[in-house]
């Protein structure tokens, strides 16, 4: 792969590049539309039998999210690729632990105990939550960066923050639960086609068992969440730790007593929402205004 470039990843910070790994998963993702097409399969038929959304699967077509070890083992055998998927597998799971290892202490640290998580709760204020966030959404939060991204830096931290999504389509699923703030919900960022598209993956993703999203509506008059935006993640047999980043500065937080009163503030945010249903209904509502 080429030499090390000048990245900043999706926390905002520079780091080393990952030599290449955009340009690798592009060219894996085209060995799999290759062994698609030589199949007489299109996109969702592929999905289907690989468990996969049919935009998740366009996504790793087209470079901007990483396949996962599994899926291409389960592709080579689907599509009877005689085992070039397989020999990629390896280089796929290298070029994520490289690009692990290059993220900066705060953001790894926090990358890794999301990866590992078995709950993760998010209150957001400002964007819809990464975990949810569509292709065409995420690019436009990237593009109206200030200063300006480049291109190439674009399409890194895209593929990067498609990757986290991984956590969203294992099995068992982590406890996940979400409260966004309505203003998110009417703030048309990347526009109204970007928006809709996002509010319709909202719904789509409030119809799948086990997930929760709610709306903090914004006639509330006690609020508990005016402090900001924060992310509670439960580790695997270890305490609760909390994430909080503002103007591109990132906090991973440890302190029994703070991540403790966080997850008290949390509950309260939660106990303040709108329930799942009218959550998805004022979705819906605002959706149709357009």
């Amino acid at each position: 792969m080429g030499g090390v470039e000048r990245t900043v990843f999706d926390d905002g910070e520079v780091v080393e590049n990952s030599d290449g790994v955009a340009e690798f998963y592009a060219a894996v993702g085209k060995l799999i539309r290759h062994f698609r097409e030589r199949a007489g399969l299109t996109q969702r038929e592929l999905a289907d039998r690989l468990g996969y959304s049919e935009d998740q699967l366009g996504a790793v077509e087209r470079g901007k999210r990483t396949p996962r070890v599994e899926i291409l083992t389960k592709a080579d055998e689907v599509l009877g690729a005689g085992g070039a998927l397989l020999v990629v597998a390896d280089d796929v799971m290298k070029a994520k632990i490289r690009i692990s290892e290059r993220h900066p202490a705060s953001s790894r640290a926090f990358t890794s105990e999301e990866g590992r998580a078995v709950e993760i709760h998010e209150y957001s204020t400002m964007v819809i939550p990464g975990l949810l966030q569509t292709e065409a959404y995420i690019r436009a939060l990237y593009e109206m960066r200030r200063p300006l991204l480049s291109p190439e830096q674009i399409d890194e931290w895209v593929a990067a923050r498609l990757a986290r999504q991984e956590i969203l389509t294992r099995w068992p699923l982590p406890v996940v639960t979400w409260v966004v703030d309505e203003s998110v919900l009417r703030r048309p960022l990347g526009g109204w086609d970007v928006h809709a598209e996002q509010l319709r993956h909202l719904l789509k993703v409030g119809q799948v068992r086990g997930p929760e999203l709610q709306v903090m509506p914004l006639d509330r008059m006690n609020h508990a969440g005016m402090g900001g935006s924060f992310t509670i993640l439960t580790p695997p047999g270890r305490p609760q730790v909390a994430y909080a980043a503002a103007q591109h500065v990132n906090r991973l937080i440890t302190d029994p007593v703070e991540v403790r009163n966080m997850a008290a503030r949390y509950s309260s945010i939660r106990a303040q929402a709108l329930g799942m249903r009218e959550s998805l209904a004022l979705i819906e509502m605002i959706l149709g205004e357009r």
